[in-house]
């Protein structure tokens, strides 16, 4: 890569982090938007991940160019994959930032396979792929530009009007019906925002982006995820950003209630004590059983989000609603699924 052009510092440090060909250069960035925030340049032994068989998601491969994610989101369900690399879910996920640095050439040898039989591939199912860093690395605009090249279908999700600048890489594969685009907005209330997705781009901005995607032919739908019960999940709240989608072109909307597993339950209960103390009692009782929010509650997410003449269900949206029916099945063993 060439770095000629950037202003940084390289750490002395190299760790290894597990599922790598070789210890890491450790990268610190001058820039306001990186303060604080070290990028870890791996090289991945694989690119492509097999989606579990089990899984209701409409897509049985995933490609993601970083681990971790810039964005800070309170609620983000990735999270426990951090430590997995010997991290912690709460301050490092959004602090160390895992770059993939050889995941295009791993991506266009693997698809170049005999044995690849073009089935989708969906990047942003882990972390965001257009994060602040991919400003600087392009990694995804690299794996989308071989993606097209193979002729393999692919979506990507995401947080960021940063997908906006791969236009010239995206219409034509949505020309053909290859691709398609989703963009996370769960609230537009500048307080419940910056409270719980503090360093993503301005939820306006991504539904300009929205429109901006769906005016140029590339199918864009929006993710109203998660719904946290009194946060963002206020009816008048949901009906605004379903009018801006509406507005926007938006060609699906779909979401689900928050859903706490694993160290993210403990990140977000944490960060519930300090900012919304009087929440505390009602977050211990709806998720004392589960990662998930009791069905009736799932039911009632669910109505906020779909209205007659509005955009259809997304894709997530109804591979959430097969989850719920296998988890209500008496017996067989439950799907594997991660959502968001």
């Amino acid at each position: 890569m060439r770095w000629s052009a950037l202003r940084l510092d390289v750490d002395a440090a190299r760790p290894t982090l597990p599922g790598t060909l070789d210890d890491a250069v450790v990268r610190r960035f001058d820039a306001p938007e990186a303060l604080d925030t070290r990028f870890h340049e791996v090289r991945a032994r694989s690119a492509l991940n097999r989606v579990p068989a089990g899984s209701r998601m409409p897509f049985r491969w995933t490609v993601n160019p970083y681990r971790g994610c810039a964005h800070a989101c309170v609620y983000c369900f990735a999270r426990p994959t951090h430590t997995y690399l010997g991290f912690d879910a709460g301050r490092d996920f959004d602090r160390e930032i895992v770059v993939k640095v050889n995941v295009p050439e791993l991506v266009r040898a693997e698809l170049a396979r005999p044995s690849w039989a073009r089935e989708h591939v969906a990047l942003g199912t882990n972390t965001d792929p257009y994060q602040w860093v991919e400003g600087r690395y392009r990694l995804t605009r690299d794996v989308l530009a071989a993606l097209g090249a193979s002729r393999t279908p692919c979506s990507v999700l995401t947080k960021s009007p940063l997908v906006l600048r791969d236009l010239d890489l995206l219409a034509p594969m949505a020309a053909d019906g290859r691709f398609s685009a989703n963009l996370s907005v769960p609230t537009l209330d500048e307080r419940a925002w910056r409270a719980t997705e503090p360093r993503t781009p301005n939820p306006r901005a991504r539904l300009e982006a929205i429109a901006a995607l769906n005016a140029a032919g590339v199918p864009c739908g929006i993710l109203v995820a998660p719904l946290m019960p009194g946060i963002n999940d206020d009816p008048r709240q949901v009906e605004a950003i379903l009018d801006a989608a509406t507005a926007a072109g938006a060609v699906s909307v779909g979401g689900i209630a928050l859903y706490l597993r694993g160290e993210t339950r403990g990140v977000f209960l944490d960060w519930l004590r300090t900012a919304r103390p009087d929440l505390v009692d009602r977050y211990e009782e709806l998720y004392a059983r589960s990662a998930h929010v009791p069905e009736v509650e799932q039911r009632r997410v669910a109505g906020l989000l779909h209205r007659p003449g509005g955009p259809p269900p997304s894709r997530f949206d109804e591979a959430a609603r097969a989850a719920r029916a296998e988890r209500a099945r008496p017996a067989g063993p439950p799907a594997q699924i991660a959502l968001f």
